[in-house]
């Protein structure tokens, strides 16, 4: 999955406590400890300051997490504590904080509880239990000071709160994966295509990515370097990797192999994450002959969790690359037309598609003509699994801001257009038109990224790291 996500944690409690109530000190260490073993087996790396029980212990252990640079803090309400034992530790750190307001198991067994018979043994058990009681004492302290959090709440155990706790880790890693991406920009954006033009310093800012803006020329250079064993190599991937078409021609299959190795010896010269890339060539025909071979190349970078957007749709690049980082593919999309009688939406695009979320392997076709571009040649035909999917646009309003607009729906199976694209059959849970007219309203670019999975949570806590907007459409 890439570095791990090194994570700071801590309990807090009121050392008064640990002198009046025999073993309840040890008691909420033991729960502590079960959070931090469950915490590495999501593959983090986890600093443990242990119980933060008064102010001198708060800056300690804010001390240790900065040494250690944590990217993501989780602080565990053990039991009643006071909030100035926890506000200088905030304070003093820059990552962002989850409050884990976890009770031992769903309720207090009452029976057993009221039976002690010992009031003092009766309220240290209680107090095992009190961490609803601190929940908001530290929102309003934070709220006051201007801090930003997030609560789970739950018990120890509950599947809920670790799929919450999987997402925010998640979520923090694909931020990281983000903030490391090198993003490749060649050639130029379609012309007229006034959507997909993007505003590159605010993305740059939002997502703390770098840009790299590659000559085309580069790409022709390299390919004219490629050798013919590298060739023969390409073609073999080619074979193990599509459903390659007998209509293939041999010199289609030789000239995109070509190509497919220099977009190999691009991306590793500039070290790219994604590309995002449109060119026709005009009035040079070496140019467009590059032009006419990108799209299995382009498809096996994809699939290689560097995933390439054509059209130049910079912002959805973002989109498939925060797709691809979950782990859950991040295919270049567009809406295709609707089915009113089966209640249903087409989406696929020409172009590069995310082959490990493919309905069985990806047929590699000719296509006679490239629609809206120049040329012709081999071109990608696949249908995304049918299952739970998500959609996800990056979006930038009038204003600047950056929106991360999601929808989750299903992949369903029935006809699909074979036109050499890919394309699929999705559903929702409301109907086709108001969908339409719900995602169109939200203001993204015609194109969006489809990820195998329902992860509309896991982008939404990506948004709240990111201090970006988030809008679920259904």
């Amino acid at each position: 999955m890439g570095k791990k996500v090194r994570i700071g944690l801590f309990g807090i409690g009121l050392d008064t406590y640990w002198s009046q109530f025999d073993g309840l000190l040890d008691k909420l260490k033991s729960f502590q400890l079960r959070i931090k073993d469950r915490l590495e087996e999501y593959g983090t790396e986890v600093v443990d300051a242990g119980m933060v029980d008064n102010p001198g212990k708060a800056t300690e252990a804010a001390d240790l997490f900065r040494k250690n640079g944590v990217e993501l803090v989780f602080l565990n309400i053990s039991t009643y504590a006071l909030s100035h034992n926890v506000l200088p530790l905030i304070q003093r750190i820059s990552c962002p904080v989850i409050v884990l307001n976890l009770q031992p198991t769903e309720a207090i067994d009452y029976k057993t509880f009221n039976s002690m018979g010992d009031r003092g043994k009766m309220t240290g058990e209680w107090l095992s239990y009190c961490q609803s009681c601190v929940a908001p004492e530290l929102a309003g302290v934070f709220n006051r000071a201007g801090i930003k959090y997030h609560l789970v709440t739950g018990y120890l155990e509950e599947e809920y709160v670790w799929n919450e706790i999987k997402e925010w880790i998640d979520a923090c890693f694909v931020m990281n994966v983000m903030k490391d991406c090198r993003v490749g920009v060649m050639g130029h954006y379609y012309n007229g295509m006034l959507d997909v033009y993007s505003d590159i310093t605010m993305l740059a800012a939002a997502f703390g990515c770098h840009f790299e803006l590659v000559e085309f020329g580069v790409l022709k250079s390299l390919s004219e370097k490629v050798t013919g064993d590298e060739i023969n190599m390409k073609t073999k991937q080619f074979h193990n990797w599509f459903d390659v078409s007998p209509e293939c021609s041999g010199e289609d299959i030789l000239n995109s192999a070509r190509t497919a190795v220099a977009l190999d010896k691009l991306v590793e010269k500039f070290k790219l994450g994604s590309l995002a890339y449109y060119y026709e060539g005009e009035g040079d025909s070496a140019y467009e002959h590059i032009v006419t071979t990108l799209i299995p190349g382009m498809t096996i970078l994809t699939g290689q969790n560097i995933p390439v957007a054509g059209e130049c749709e910079i912002k959805n690049v973002l989109a498939m690359k925060i797709m691809d980082s979950f782990q859950s593919g991040g295919s270049f999309s567009e809406f295709y037309g609707m089915d009113f009688n089966d209640d249903i939406i087409l989406l696929g695009h020409d172009g590069p598609a995310h082959f490990r979320i493919a309905d069985g392997k990806v047929g590699l076709v000719p296509l006679p003509v490239f629609h809206g571009k120049p040329g012709k040649g081999l071109s990608i035909q696949m249908k995304v699994a049918n299952g739970p999917v998500t959609l996800l646009s990056v979006c930038q309003g009038g204003d600047g801001k950056i929106t991360l607009l999601t929808a989750e729906g299903e992949s369903v199976p029935g006809p699909t257009l074979q036109i050499g694209n890919t394309n699929s059959r999705y559903k929702f849970s409301v109907p086709a038109r108001e969908f339409i007219n719900r995602w169109s309203e939200a203001g993204p670019s015609h194109h969006c990224s489809i990820g195998v999975g329902n992860k509309a949570s896991a982008v939404k806590k990506l948004a709240r790291l990111l201090n970006m907007e988030f809008l679920r459409i259904c």
